[in-house]
Formats: C-alpha cells, structure tokens, sequence
C-alpha cells in the first residue's frame, strides 16, 4: 500500500474515533437579516458581535447598508430585539426554528456505508470526508495517467489534506491551484471543488477539454479537514481548524497566513470565528499547505480560493483598499469571469479589490500567493447563494450543487483564456 493510502486509510479510522459525540441543536434559534444605517447602528452591532457566543455572525461587520445574517438562541431574542429597537436598527425574521433547515441540510449527505462509495459518487448530494477521499483514491487509479494523488499537507487532529493532480501531457505545463473549503461549513465550496475535478476528468466540452489539456492542475476540496469533519458530526456552522486553545478551540485559517497577519479584520480572542490564532501560520493546515505551496514555485501561474457565500469575486487586497500594481490585469480577468458566470442562469455575482467589495481581513491565503510564489493572478469566489437568496447560507441545498459547479466551471474557463491572453501563463 502506497504511502498515500495508508495515511487516508489512519485518517478515515481516526475520524471515527474521534466524531461519535452528540450535534449541535439550534432549536429554535431565529435567523434575522439586520441592516446599519448609520456608523451608530454599526457600532451596535460590532458590540453585539463580539458580546455574546449565543449571538451568531454569518457576515462579518464592517459597512454600513450591507444586509448582514444572524442567528440569535431562544433566550437571547427578546434582548436582542430590545437593543436593535432602542437603536433603530431596521430587521427581518427570515427564519424562526434554524434546525429545520440544518436537519433538512444532514439528510441531503450522502450515506457511507461501503467502500466502494466513490464508484457512485455525483453532484445530487453533499458528501463526508472520507467519500470525497475515497473517490479521490479512486481517480488515481481510474486515470494512472493524468491523476496524481497528492498531499498538501496536515491536520491538527492527523488529517491528510488530499487532493489531486491532473496532467495530461508529459511535458511541463503552467500550473493552476485550487484550494477549497478553508472555512470548515462552506459545503458548496468542497463540492464546486469536486465537480471541477470531474469536469476536467470527463467533460466534452472543447472549451473545457482544452483548459483541461494546456495546465496542470492542482486541486485540494478540503484544506480544513477537522473543521469540515466537525460540520457532520458535532455543530454545522463551525468555522474554524480545531486546534485547543484553553477553553475555545481552532483559529480562522484564512486569517492565520503569514501575509499581513492580524493587521485588520481578524480577533484576538480564541473564542472569536475571526480568531487569527496566536501567531502566523499557529495552525498546521495553513503551514504545511503553505510549505507545499512554496515547493511548488514557478510552476503555479494562477491561483483559486472557492468560498461561499455572497456571490463575489475578489483580488487582493484584503488588509488595505491599495490595490495591486498590475490591477488592471486583474480588472480585466474579473470582468470576463463574472460575464461568464452570468450566462447560464443569470447569476450575478459582484466583487472587486477584498477590502472594499466586501470587508478588511488579513492574512488570507490569496494575498499570501500573491507576495510568496510569484503567483501574479489569485482570486477567491464566494459562491452561491446571495444575500437575497432564500437559504440562509451556508445550508445551501444539494440541487444547488450541479447549477453551482457548471457556472463557475464556465467562469474559470473565460478566466483561464484571459489569462492566457494577457501573457501571465508565459512568465
């Protein structure tokens, strides 16, 4: 047995040893959609975002007229509506039992069972870990020549972070790398991820054919594998790694990258979802996959973040509205990959520069490839659904899943070719 599969194989034993506990309920917590209108409506909420773990923040706060998502337990509601009240904070209940739609969300993973799960692996379901690992082994061996199974790293908790390599010609050619799933309960981000990997694998598409043929491809779904087992097993909004830090645990990996680290936009508080950890790179995820990054240098041209949810693409930077020197190279691959989003169901997504298209926040992983591999073009997509969609977020139905996967399949095939263009692949 390769090196390889007996790390997955020890991964998929201590993942059950390890998430036989009890989930998360959220009975009766109520989501509301909140608004500041003015910087003293923002401050209220700032306050009330870091004032109580019984307060949840699905955005983060920082502008004012952007509609921000929180969910508030049972005996915080009257409080909660008092201050928002007394404030003149405009609201709307948008759900008033969050377990519904989080039970609702469980039932539409796909049940592992047998070890030959991968052979049915598709997009009309959320998938584990282990399943996603499985048909990712699986790939190799269907693909001998063109998937190279690789490993960019560790856990905290002795997780692989696994992902593949896909190469069809024997010759060097420029590299692409997608990191997916940073933030633990992003699920669309690990499937978007996926379904990428199969469309290179299988498409017939000549456009998607060609990308597939001309780059070498380095793909991970899952960069926080504890955060992403902890999703299934314990509490489904988990954010962070799981590393123990006194009574709290994990840090905010796209906040812990030794790039700019907690300049802005990120806590010193252990218990905060924005906890940018005692250091840069504290979390082994982000160090070991930055290690791998870096002994990937020069080959790595163009590189991806999938995030969700907010329906943006953005580009450095993230701790200063300063934009990039070559800003409008990245204007103009921004635009052609949001036209291209677009076409299939009208999706429109927004976006630009990070701190000022949707909020400051230091040492993400973008921003560090950007200054650290030569990588001149990175960019992050936060994925369905948009503010104004129906879900609340992160809870993204499954039949979201192949409508997802096919408009950004065809957003990085339009960004592929105008990087191409724009010479970037030749450097």
């Amino acid at each position: 047995m390769s090196n390889i599969k007996i790390v997955v194989a020890f991964c998929l034993l201590l993942a059950v040893a390890l998430c036989s506990g009890e989930r998360s309920r959220y009975d009766n917590y109520r989501v509301y959609k909140v608004t500041a209108k003015n910087s003293a409506q923002l401050e209220v909420l700032k306050h009330l975002e870091s004032a109580s773990d019984s307060i949840i923040f699905l955005n983060e706060v920082h502008w004012m007229d952007k509609p921000l998502k929180i969910v508030v337990a049972p005996h915080k509601v009257a409080d909660f509506l008092e201050i928002l009240g007394s404030n003149d904070v405009e609201y709307q209940l948008l759900e008033a039992n969050l377990q519904t739609r989080l039970d609702s969300n469980y039932e539409e993973v796909a049940k592992s069972s047998t070890s030959d799960r991968a052979t049915s692996y598709d997009w009309t379901k959320y998938y584990g870990l282990e399943d996603t690992y499985r048909w990712l082994q699986q790939l190799a061996m269907t693909y001998p020549s063109v998937v190279t199974l690789i490993e960019g790293g560790k856990s905290y908790q002795g997780r692989s972070i696994l992902g593949v390599k896909i190469s069809k010609s024997k010759s060097e050619k420029p590299g692409i790398f997608i990191e997916a799933g940073i933030h633990a309960r992003e699920w669309i981000a690990g499937a978007t991820a996926t379904y990428l990997i199969n469309q290179l694998l299988t498409s017939q598409e000549e456009s998607v054919k060609q990308i597939a043929e001309n780059y070498n491809w380095y793909i991970f779904p899952h960069v926080n594998p504890d955060g992403f087992v902890y999703t299934h097993t314990t509490d489904r909004l988990w954010r962070k790694t799981r590393t123990p830090y006194g009574s709290c645990f994990g840090a905010d990996p796209n906040r812990n990258w030794g790039f700019e680290w907690n300049v802005v936009g990120s806590s010193n508080s252990p218990c905060s979802d924005t906890y940018a950890g005692p250091s840069a790179f504290s979390e082994i995820e982000t160090r070991s996959l930055s290690e791998y990054i870096k002994s990937l240098e020069g080959k790595i041209h163009l590189y991806i973040s999938f995030h969700s949810y907010s329906q943006f693409l953005l580009y450095p930077y993230g701790h200063t509205g300063t934009l990039p020197v070559n800003s409008e190279d990245f204007k103009r691959v921004y635009d052609v990959s949001i036209a291209a989003i677009k076409q299939r169901y009208g999706t429109v997504y927004t976006g630009g520069n990070i701190y000022d298209a949707i909020y400051p926040a230091s040492g993400g992983s973008i921003d560090w490839a950007y200054e650290n591999v030569g990588t001149k073009l990175v960019f992050c997509y936060e994925l369905r659904p948009s503010d104004s969609d129906p879900w609340i977020g992160f809870e993204l139905p499954a039949n979201q899943i192949i409508p997802t996967g096919e408009e950004t399949v065809d957003s990085i095939t339009a960004m592929v070719n105008e990087v191409e263009n724009l010479g970037y692949f030749k450097n």
